[in-house]
């Protein structure tokens, strides 16, 4: 029988969509007192990579990665990925969403997005909220596995996910 360990812990961030900065800023304060600090904010980029959430969201839309301050227990994540979506709802208009958070985690190991969507390669981890590994850690660099997101994948983002991940070096050192 194996022996159970503490979990180590894991760096929170989300990958923010949105369509409006003002909205943005907002959602950001609100995170941040849910959450902590926001400490490292990734250079906002026009996001280009599919259309899905044209329709909802509108025709100009941006994507940003941040992370707190804070370190998590990596089984938080389901917990915080219902929060993130109450957040989406507050800042939504007409029902339809002017901001979406991916919640996710990166460990020295990996990074993990948490999704209410169910797939043959995701894990549920708590009530209507899944997990899937999205990039794995190795060679110095995080590498993309066949499901991952084409924005998660794009080498210019994974060099916002390193950087993320020596902040994360940095605190549990």
């Amino acid at each position: 029988m194996g022996e159970e360990k503490k979990p180590k812990a894991v760096k929170l961030f989300a990958g923010v969509l949105y369509n409006n900065e003002i909205i943005r800023d907002k959602a950001f304060n609100v995170l941040e007192s849910k959450f902590s600090k926001i400490d490292y904010a990734s250079k906002p980029i026009l996001f280009f990579y599919t259309d899905y959430y044209r329709k909802e969201m509108g025709e100009k839309i941006f994507r940003q990665y941040i992370s707190f301050s804070h370190l998590i227990k990596p089984y938080e994540l389901g917990k915080i990925k219902h929060i993130t979506d109450e957040i989406e709802k507050k800042f939504s208009t007409d029902k339809r969403r002017n901001i979406n958070i991916d919640a996710g985690y990166i460990s020295l190991h990996n990074l993990i997005l948490a999704t209410t969507k169910d797939y043959s390669h995701r894990i549920m981890i708590s009530k209507k909220i899944y997990a899937e590994v999205t990039l794995i850690y190795n060679n110095k660099t995080f590498n993309p596995l066949p499901w991952t997101y084409p924005d998660y994948k794009d080498p210019e983002n994974i060099k916002d996910f390193i950087k993320i991940r020596e902040i994360l070096q940095s605190q549990i050192k």
